[in-house]
């Protein structure tokens, strides 16, 4: 094969996919925060239930990643109640994948729901970014 042949390299994400994720992956870390601390309080203070708990401050992470990605991120402000509500759609999964969790960790194994729900949010965030990339800011 000569070099004319030869199959182009792989390429990198395109710059603008990437800034969208390194923002979005920092405007997740606020949401994560508020998230997590939320749930600690609701969990361990309150003694709210887990599924409960995560339900409460999950949504309070989803708005306050919702109006930071449409700002900063995806740089969208047209149809705004459409996107909202995919954009919760999408925090659903993450909600769901959670509970998930939750049943086969938690309840099933013991782990400690706190351990569980840090855990969890590396793969939500993952999938997220690409649903809401896709479709909820397309």
């Amino acid at each position: 094969m000569t070099a004319e042949t030869a199959a182009p390299p792989a390429t990198a994400p395109a710059p603008r996919t990437l800034r969208q994720l390194v923002r979005y992956t920092l405007i997740g870390g606020s949401g994560v925060a508020l998230d997590l601390v939320v749930f600690l309080l609701l969990h361990n203070l309150a003694g709210m239930d887990e599924q409960l708990a995560n339900v409460l401050s999950t949504t309070l992470g989803i708005a306050n990643n919702f109006v930071l990605n449409a700002r900063f991120t995806f740089e969208r402000r047209d149809r705004i109640v459409l996107r909202f509500l995919r954009f919760y759609a999408v925090g659903l999964t993450g909600i769901a994948l959670t509970y998930l969790l939750f049943l086969v960790f938690t309840d099933g194994l013991g782990i400690d729901a706190n351990l569980v729900k840090a855990g969890s949010l590396p793969l939500v965030l993952a999938l997220q970014f690409v649903l809401n990339k896709k479709w909820s800011f397309a």
